[in-house]
């Protein structure tokens, strides 16, 4: 029998429709104005000119030579950060919701104390320690120090959030694990973290794009050759098309967010689609694996009996 729909709002009736008409058409006619007021400006200072814009439809070397290099930058950047972040983010994560106090509160200190302290500080700081006490080359030293700042400010805050996707999980799951003889790891990693990354996945991809934007810092303050880094040679060298630029990079980082999400999404409905309940269905084969031997046997050679 088809689940009867859930109504989460009252229906709109004739005057509630007229004015959520009007006020569609008041913001549209607003937004158009605002529109046309940047437009006009832009066009005003000559930042319309087909001759600013020409250099990245018809210049192959302002792709080969800014934008594509710099864009190879930010996405090893953002890569990079996301690979080591992920898992460290959810050890933390798990750690938080250890029994062992000393463990828990280890865990908790480390994810407020770097979730508190601005990404660009952490940035700064991985930059100046690297220029101390490593031989890192200071042509790759800010790559370095992006990523650092990166990986601690996100894997605390993903930290968080793989607690709260595993405490969002019904306490039966749990209960069910221990009574087919499931340890504390197993349950974690067999029936806790599965069930719990469909439901975190939105989350965990809203902080990816927070990365990949994020690149952008060591940019602006430790010469990193990233996307947003381009925009001043660029410029400089295609006459002060400095509108332009700004434009195509934004363009640029929305593409490269929009094919992460679309991916996530795509990712999310094959998870959703794979899972036909909402409790995680372990095989009666995996059964007797994990569970150990004392309680499958009633006697040393002697099969439980199962009637």
């Amino acid at each position: 029998m088809k689940d009867r729909p859930t109504v989460l709002y009252d229906v709109p009736g004739p005057r509630a429709r007229r004015r959520n008409l009007l006020w569609t058409l008041l913001f549209l006619a607003a937004f158009a104005a605002v529109a046309w007021w940047v437009l006009a400006s832009l066009a005003d200072k000559n930042q319309l000119e087909w001759s600013k814009w020409a250099p990245f439809f018809t210049d192959a070397r302002v792709w080969e030579t800014y934008v594509l290099p710099a864009l190879k930058n930010t996405v090893i950047a953002a890569a990079l950060a996301m690979v080591i972040a992920l898992p460290l983010g959810a050890l933390l994560g798990i750690f938080r919701l250890s029994e062992h106090r000393a463990v828990r509160g280890a865990a908790g200190t480390v994810v407020e104390f770097f979730r508190a302290i601005p990404v660009l500080i952490l940035m700064l700081f991985a930059n100046a320690a690297y220029s101390e006490v490593s031989a890192i080359s200071p042509a790759t030293r800010p790559l370095y120090a992006v990523v650092t700042g990166l990986v601690l400010y996100n894997a605390s805050v993903l930290a968080e959030v793989v607690r709260a996707g595993i405490l969002a999980l019904p306490a039966g799951q749990t209960d069910a694990a221990k009574a087919i003889g499931m340890r504390k790891g197993q349950t974690m990693a067999y029936v806790l973290l599965p069930q719990s990354v469909t439901a975190m996945l939105p989350a965990l991809v809203s902080q990816l794009v927070v990365i990949v934007k994020d690149t952008a810092l060591g940019g602006a303050m430790l010469g990193f050759s990233e996307l947003l880094a381009s925009v001043r040679p660029l410029s400089a060298n295609y006459g002060a098309n400095t509108i332009a630029c700004f434009t195509v990079v934004a363009v640029v980082f929305v593409a490269l967010n929009f094919a992460l999400t679309t991916f996530a999404s795509w990712l999310e409905g094959r998870l959703r689609r794979g899972k036909k309940s909402t409790g995680a269905v372990v095989g009666a084969g995996a059964v007797e694996e994990l569970a150990t031997p004392g309680e499958h046997m009633d006697a040393p050679g002697t099969p439980r009996d199962t009637r």
